[in-house]
């Protein structure tokens, strides 16, 4: 059986890019797919949770850790910079906690390197 894996991460389209002006939503979800596409043909299931920066975060996560059972939860880099998401960053790190306790959890360092990060803690 495929292990199962939850992407959570923010909607590309919410992040602020006045930092890197090269790159643009576009650009990170072209990241993002080509990730997800590159766990399945890993033989990961894999599910994304892109979330948006205000009170339905929460909401979102909440509901796609009830969907599902997961071997794994991945956390993107952009909920973890800059400090000023590090309420909503613990938020969804406890919610994963809360309601996936047997999941491992890991973290990407850009959309580039999601599925290493999986890798690094379950096999396919």
């Amino acid at each position: 059986m495929a292990r199962r894996v939850l992407a959570i991460g923010i909607e590309p389209g919410n992040a602020d890019y006045s930092a890197f002006p090269q790159i643009t939503p576009e650009h990170v979800r072209g990241y993002i797919e080509a990730q997800l596409l590159r766990l399945r043909d890993l033989g990961y299931e894999v599910t994304s949770c892109l979330i948006d920066l205000d009170e339905t975060a929460e909401a979102g996560v909440t509901a796609a850790l009830r969907d599902e059972s997961f071997d794994c939860i991945v956390i993107g880099a952009g909920l973890r910079e800059p400090k000023e998401r590090l309420l909503l960053f613990e938020k969804v790190l406890n919610l994963v906690h809360r309601l996936a306790p047997n999941a491992a959890i890991c973290f990407n360092t850009t959309p580039a390197d999601t599925a290493e990060a999986v890798q690094r803690w379950v096999d396919p």
